[in-house]
């Protein structure tokens, strides 16, 4: 069973994107699931459900800050390193998937504009492809985390 796969699990049971994402490597970042969960709640649904930045992006983000990040404000090159990090995991995800914007991933605008109706009504998520990104973002992350191992903290 893959990371993605037990994010898609986590997804399905009933945690947000984000959640299901960070949740997944619960046991290489320190932090219980209850805490993981807790942290991660509100950057679910393209951050506090406002459709903006995927939370599967977001759940990314999360894990490579905590493996691969710094803790020292005063070194602009770890933030550095971090951010080339994320960008190229998003631009990655960009790619394959047409956007990292959650409105956009699930149909509520055209790929590329910024309009769309933030909130909808439970049963639309059903036809989300919300699993599926859940899946994929972990799946990404566990092969990137897997190729540059020996950089972690």
């Amino acid at each position: 069973m893959t990371r993605g796969d037990t994010a898609k699990r986590l997804y399905l049971s009933g945690y947000n994107c984000t959640q299901s994402v960070v949740m997944a490597f619960e046991d290489m970042l320190g932090y219980d699931a209850k805490t993981v969960a807790l942290i991660t709640q509100p950057l679910g649904t393209g951050i506090g459900g406002m459709r903006e930045v995927c939370g599967t992006v977001s759940g990314m983000a999360v894990v490579l800050g905590i493996l691969f990040g710094g803790d020292d404000p005063k070194n602009p090159l770890k933030r550095r390193e971090i951010y080339k990090r994320v960008q190229e995991l998003s631009q990655r995800f960009e790619k394959d998937n047409g956007s990292i914007v959650c409105r956009e991933l699930v149909g509520m605008t055209k790929l590329g504009t910024s309009k769309g109706n933030p909130y909808d009504r439970p049963s639309d998520y059903k036809k989300r492809p919300c699993p599926e990104l859940v899946k994929y973002a972990a799946d990404i992350l566990e092969e990137y985390i897997e190729e540059h191992k020996n950089e972690l903290k």
